[in-house]
């Protein structure tokens, strides 16, 4: 591996994506600060509605562009009004607690934004079609979005002035984006896909941008189909993906990823609750840790890459946010994540390893 970056988080960790449920702001920073105290995460409640979900959340970073909610979704608007103040409201009660409860923290902090290109779907224009269908609007986006995400970046600084940050930038529409799978205002058709070289850069301006301002910048994308080589080359210095998805088809853009000094944040457990017979369709539940982390043991033998490289490379994640869980499962998927991280430490191999030495 690369020593051209070295990976900002201790051995054997484990982090959130972003979502947790309730609506408690110092509640669930004191859990993620005591579940994860490796590289503990800036929680999401999207529970609390309108303005906390992701896209309003993010929206309400965004500089000089001004959005509402309408009943088909955030929209761009005239002027600021209710629903951007109550996203700046619930951001900084989020801060608060972030202040409150983590301010003497030392070591690598996480907080998380949509992306540019999640954005760009989500948002509407004043005519009810998608942002992203109009060059000029996405550019004018893009660079809304970078001068409030390095804002945000600058405030997160202040409250928690010993934390290193790492920047998750989340993208679960990119690949949508990239296919043309987006559907159009009447839903009949579908939008032009962008083009890759297009969607690379944007990604590069916002990621470089992070890097100079002493980030570690990431992009997370828990949908099939990932870019990966697109969000490596794009600068992310950490990718974070659901490991259930990945096959043999992402082994050579991920051996690259790795090879060349980048992190990788796994998602292992689902983000929801399992169905009452005790494991959710076609993985582990949360009460077997090796089980949970045979697809990323698998991946490793499949690239051939050193054992020993497991623990410092990957982190182990649920697969997605966890607002959607009851509260007992979210705690239990954290704790599952963290025993996940430290059987890649200490049998980075599995069942490999058994065939070995049975031969």
């Amino acid at each position: 591996m690369s020593e051209q970056h070295s990976h900002p988080w201790p051995d054997a960790s484990s982090t959130g994506v972003g979502s947790w449920p309730g609506e408690d702001p110092h509640e669930a920073v004191r859990t993620v600060l005591g579940e994860l105290p490796d590289l503990p995460h800036l929680p999401e409640l999207p529970g609390r509605g309108v303005g906390a979900d992701m896209v309003g959340r993010t929206a309400g970073l965004l500089v000089d562009l001004p959005v509402e909610v309408q009943p088909s979704g955030w929209r761009v608007a005239d002027s600021p009004g209710r629903d951007l103040a109550r996203a700046h409201s619930l951001m900084s009660y989020d801060l608060d607690a972030l202040t409150e409860h983590a301010h003497g923290f030392e070591g690598t902090l996480k907080i998380q934004a949509a992306g540019p290109w999640t954005m760009a779907a989500s948002v509407e224009l004043r005519g009810g079609q998608r942002l992203v269908s109009d060059p000029g609007a996405r550019r004018d986006l893009a660079e809304s979005h970078l001068e409030g995400v390095l804002a945000h970046v600058a405030d997160v600084r202040k409250r928690v002035p010993g934390a290193r940050l790492l920047v998750q930038i989340d993208e679960p529409s990119l690949p949508a984006v990239l296919l043309g799978s987006l559907p159009t205002a009447s839903g009949y058709g579908r939008l032009p896909a962008v083009d890759r070289v297009d969607a690379e850069a944007v990604l590069r301006l916002l990621l470089s941008a992070l890097e100079e301002a002493d980030t570690v910048p990431a992009v997370h994308c828990c949908a099939p189909g990932a870019p990966v080589d697109l969000m490596r080359r794009s600068g992310a210095r950490a990718l974070g993906l659901d490991a259930r998805l990945l096959t043999r088809d992402h082994d050579e853009a991920l051996g690259t990823a790795v090879e060349a000094g980048t992190g990788l944040l796994l998602g292992v457990v689902p983000g929801i609750d399992p169905p009452p017979a005790g494991t959710a369709p076609g993985g582990p539940g949360v009460s077997d840790p090796a089980a949970t982390v045979d697809p990323v043991r698998e991946l490793w033998n499949r690239l051939g890459i050193t054992p020993d490289l497991l623990s410092r490379a990957v982190v182990t994640t649920p697969a997605c946010g966890l607002a959607g869980a009851s509260p007992g499962y979210a705690r239990a998927a954290l704790e599952t994540v963290r025993a996940g991280a430290r059987v890649l430490r200490d049998d980075p191999r599995g069942r490999a390893a058994v065939r070995d030495r049975s031969r």
